[in-house]
């Protein structure tokens, strides 16, 4: 789990996991970090809006970086583009509108990580349960 010091941080978030401090990523810990939930799409923009240039391409790379060191996790609700956020290591859950596409955090179903206990593990050692609950948002009930 992330120090919350860190959180605030993205030089000291990069620094920790050993990757080169760079303004890109810099941005991209930023605008994930204000934006929790975005598509790379939606990054690049605010990357773009802070930094002036810079290529999706170099934003889909710094993302990959970012998740491969821990420090983002990349969620993929069904029918929709990857998205991100900075909320790590706690194996929350997610709520998503199957209308407007809204994703929501929700805490852990029951108990500790992984959360879910297979009633077979077929011999795998299980370290993270994933778990989408899908339905309308408020906003979108009520329209």
């Amino acid at each position: 789990m992330q120090r919350a010091d860190e959180h605030l941080d993205p030089p000291a978030q990069l620094r920790s996991v050993g990757l080169r401090v760079t303004a890109p990523r810099v941005a991209v810990l930023g605008a994930v970090a204000a934006h929790p939930h975005s598509d790379a799409d939606e990054i690049a923009a605010a990357v773009r809006s802070e930094l002036g240039s810079v290529s999706t391409q170099a934003v889909y790379d710094v993302l990959k970086a970012c998740v491969g060191a821990g420090l983002l996790r990349r969620i993929e609700p069904a029918g929709s583009p990857a998205r991100y956020e900075t909320r790590i290591g706690d194996n929350h859950h997610h709520l998503v509108c199957r209308s407007c596409g809204a994703v929501t955090d929700i805490e852990c179903v029951v108990g500790a990580a992984p959360c879910l206990e297979p009633s077979d593990d077929h011999g795998y050692v299980v370290d993270e349960a994933e778990v989408t609950f899908w339905g309308l948002c408020s906003d979108c009930r009520e329209s």
